[in-house]
């Protein structure tokens, strides 16, 4: 659907666009209705509704989520904050096993926003949510005054179902277990520093922001029992690993010479002391598997345009309980914390 630029009148948000008259319904009828077009959105209840027999027969677990997103700036080289939005939560269910179904949108605006990229943002969540076959049935919108946000923050939810057969938990992490990855670490985090423009590089890296729901299901096909799974997002590879870890009660032994890195990541993480493996993905999961899976497991993952460069990156051993080692490429081991602190702020 086509968003009608021409009936919205103005060119900025104000702040009766926030106080619930006709200028707001205005705002949700002709950006967000006609944007996101869902047939939950256009009966305008406070609330979506679905029919429980149609949700049970795609799994017996319904999984929920919610994330909120303040990325700086709002449009980055390969996606925007609409598109990581809708993709943050969708994965958030995925790697769950969920089949993700339905997103809620909560729009924080602040005064003097351009409509035009508004608009331009609740296209790209469409056509996101469309290519992952989900779809946005409820939201929230409020505006405030100029000063008391920056721009735009986004806040969604979403809904799945999980098949009975599934059980995805970070505590099943096994000895002898092999750790997978689908591919580049820190691709988001290069790109968002690019985009900020604060620093003279010059890098051609985009975000690596996709659904990843697809992907998983075919994984799932091939091999119904992952035992883990997590998308490295904030804290990136080392952090979900360490997670791992601790809940599993084991140590995951990587080896920095099959981690994937672009060398153009590699060289902001130089310039700018970083360290990859705590950089933002988007579009990256982590999963752990037994052995004996990994091969057909990795065959299928390449199949998929999310999974073209999966590979194993470490295996799961017994000690030193609840840590992540990495053998480095000159052969000697340190061990790789959880994040302290933060890298980048707002990177997501």
């Amino acid at each position: 659907m086509t968003l009608a630029k021409t009936k919205f009148s103005g060119k900025t948000i104000n702040l009766s666009h926030g106080a619930g008259g006709k200028a707001m319904h205005d705002l949700i009828d002709q950006i967000f209705v006609a944007g996101f077009d869902s047939p939950e959105l256009t009966l305008l209840e406070d609330q979506a509704r679905f029919d429980l027999s149609d949700l049970s027969k795609l799994g017996n677990r319904l999984a929920m989520t919610t994330d909120s997103y303040v990325v700086d700036p709002l449009f980055f080289p390969g996606g925007d904050i609409g598109k990581l939005a809708v993709t943050g939560t969708i994965n958030d269910l995925a790697v769950g096993g969920a089949i993700p179904l339905y997103l809620s949108c909560g729009m924080i605006i602040e005064e003097g926003f351009a409509i035009d990229d508004l608009q331009r943002i609740v296209a790209s969540m469409k056509k996101t949510a469309d290519a992952a076959g989900v779809r946005i049935v409820t939201g929230d919108t409020k505006v405030v005054p100029r000063g008391a946000a920056d721009k735009l923050f986004i806040n969604t939810a979403g809904i799945g179902m999980i098949a009975e057969s599934t059980n995805i938990q970070a505590n099943r992490a096994s000895v002898g277990d092999v750790v997978i990855i689908n591919g580049y670490i820190g691709d988001h985090g290069a790109a968002i520093v690019d985009a900020r423009g604060e620093l003279a590089l010059e890098i051609s890296v985009e975000t690596d922001c996709q659904p990843l729901n697809e992907l998983i299901q075919e994984m799932l096909a091939i091999c119904p029992d992952i035992h883990c799974m997590r998308d490295a997002t904030r804290g990136g590879l080392a952090t979900v690993l360490n997670e791992f870890a601790n809940s599993s009660n084991v140590a995951i032994h990587l080896e920095q010479t099959k981690i994937p890195v672009r060398e153009e990541v590699r060289g902001v993480c130089e310039v700018l002391g970083l360290d990859p493996l705590y950089l933002a993905n988007e579009g990256k999961l982590v999963a752990i598997v037994a052995a004996e899976d990994a091969d057909k497991l990795i065959e299928i993952m390449k199949q998929h345009p999310a999974g073209k460069d999966s590979c194993v990156i470490g295996t799961v051993v017994k000690t030193p309980q609840g840590k992540v080692i990495l053998e480095t490429g000159f052969g000697g081991n340190r061990i790789i914390d959880m994040l302290v602190g933060e890298q980048l702020p707002r990177i997501c």
